[in-house]
């Protein structure tokens, strides 16, 4: 539910938001994260807070009028920002070659972009002008640990199977394979599930390198929101729309 707490926050601060799906169908966040009883148990489950957000959110005209990736135009945004989520369902979202190419048309601009957890291997993958080159060659990131991800497919695994792990690979070893150096991998304190509220991030980790801001987990979103939304708003604005971030997601986001 990162997607909805940090649009939420940009939204309330008159930032217009527009999300991108990849037909155009409104997305709806995951079930097991939004339901009273949680992932398993009655935990793991998104906190009030961040599902209060989603659900303001969901009613909001932008979230129920989604554009499609192929239709995104890279100079019409201030900002782009890129979700996370894991499950198989994400792989749409995070394999999409027409996705990949939009960001590294915003990228190339030289813009705020954002991505947080798995929406920083989506931006992993995605080439510099042409090159073979991931855009962040020679930036500093940090996504979702793989202590993390690990912590949370042991605990569920065996009523779950797969469901926190996307991929064989772990996020953060793919986001790294692609990196000048392991070093410019930063996985911050270690975090065994503590999140941050909107009054409280003292817990929260983000790293910020030039126009570009990462997160780690939904855990950070709150922090992440605030810097992101710092970014968009000391930007020029471009001729149209004004104020404006454009945020990409799979149909079903967490």
């Amino acid at each position: 539910l990162d997607l909805f707490q940090i649009t939420n926050f940009c939204h309330k601060a008159g930032i217009q938001v527009v999300f991108a799906t990849e037909t155009g169908k409104v997305p709806s966040a995951d079930i097991l994260l939004t339901r009273d009883e949680g992932v398993l148990f009655g935990k793991l489950g998104a906190d009030p807070g961040p599902k209060a957000d989603y659900f303001e959110m969901e009613k909001s005209e932008a979230f129920q009028n989604p554009i499609t990736w192929s239709s995104i135009v890279a100079s019409d945004y201030n900002g782009m920002l890129l979700a996370g989520g894991h499950a198989p369902g994400m792989k749409q979202y995070l394999d999409s070659s027409v996705l990949q190419q939009k960001v590294s048309e915003f990228w190339a601009l030289d813009r705020p972009v954002g991505a947080i957890c798995h929406g920083v291997l989506l931006l992993s993958r995605c080439k510099a002008n042409g090159t073979s080159e991931s855009v962040l060659k020679g930036k500093k990131t940090t996504t979702l640990p793989k202590y993390m991800e690990n912590m949370a497919y042991y605990l569920t695994f065996w009523k779950l199977g797969k469901y926190y792990r996307t991929y064989d690979m772990h996020c953060e070893t793919e986001v790294t394979l692609n990196l000048a150096s392991p070093k410019d991998f930063e996985c911050g304190p270690t975090n065994m599930g503590n999140r941050a509220t909107l009054w409280d991030d003292s817990v929260a980790f983000v790293v910020q390198d030039g126009k570009y801001i990462s997160g780690r987990w939904p855990g950070d979103a709150y922090l992440f929101g605030k810097k992101f939304m710092q970014l968009v708003t000391n930007t020029p604005e471009p001729s149209s729309p004004p104020s404006s971030i454009s945020t990409s997601s799979s149909t079903s986001t967490s």
